[in-house]
């Protein structure tokens, strides 16, 4: 693939991925594939291929997926980090080969991992954005986006709703872990680090500072 007006967007959790995704391709005139954009492709999906992408479309019961163990989330998620990789570089590879694609430039909000990254990509082309760990563990459920309240209502339903939350707590701790955001932090990648008091309109000049869009 030719990836030259490609732009990876990497990060933590409330890093703000999703927003600068959408402002850059808004002033660029660009393209923007947003969070999870592979759920486009999750109904053709072969279970056999794909079974960790396949779970939640599949689940009869959705009480099931919150009482995993934080041990069964943490696997599930990096099995599904991987899934999604191979669905998202195909589903880039189809749009890079449209015509109305050519020459626009393309941002992602990518589940591609940092070392697929280095090996298809530049230090000009990947941002990482991040945020301190701690917000994810602790204003997971502040957010209002339909999934996260769907998720929480289900919490609340349980027996033991309290616990429900606590299982879940420790989940977001596994996958926010300080190890996690090291591995980001130290991927070779510019970085923007999350700041309550810059604007949007900061954020995206220093976006495009980073990846070379201002000239």
């Amino acid at each position: 693939m030719d990836l030259k007006n490609v732009y990876f967007v990497i990060g933590t959790s409330y890093a703000g991925k999703s927003t600068i995704v959408k402002n850059l391709a808004k002033k660029h005139n660009g393209i923007a594939l947003e969070e999870n954009y592979h759920d486009e492709k999750l109904p053709e999906l072969d279970s056999k291929e794909f079974p960790n992408l396949c779970y939640t479309r599949d689940l009869q019961d959705w009480h099931e997926f919150i009482r995993r163990t934080p041990d069964e989330y943490a696997g599930w998620i990096e099995n599904v980090k991987k899934e999604c990789e191979i669905v998202e570089l195909g589903m880039l590879e189809e749009l890079l080969a449209k015509p109305e694609s050519k020459d626009k430039k393309i941002f992602v909000d990518t589940n591609i991992c940092i070392e697929t990254l280095h090996r298809i990509s530049d230090e000009k082309h990947v941002l990482v954005m991040l945020s301190d760990p701690e917000i994810s563990i602790h204003r997971f459920f502040d957010r209002p986006d339909p999934e996260k309240q769907f998720l929480y209502r289900l919490m609340l339903e349980e027996p033991d709703p309290q616990a429900a939350l606590d299982n879940y707590r420790e989940i977001l701790t596994r996958i926010c872990s300080k190890e996690a955001y090291d591995k980001l932090e130290n991927s070779g990648f510019q970085k923007i680090y999350r700041d309550e008091n810059r604007s949007q309109e900061e954020t995206v000049r220093l976006a495009e500072e980073m990846l070379g869009l201002n000239g």
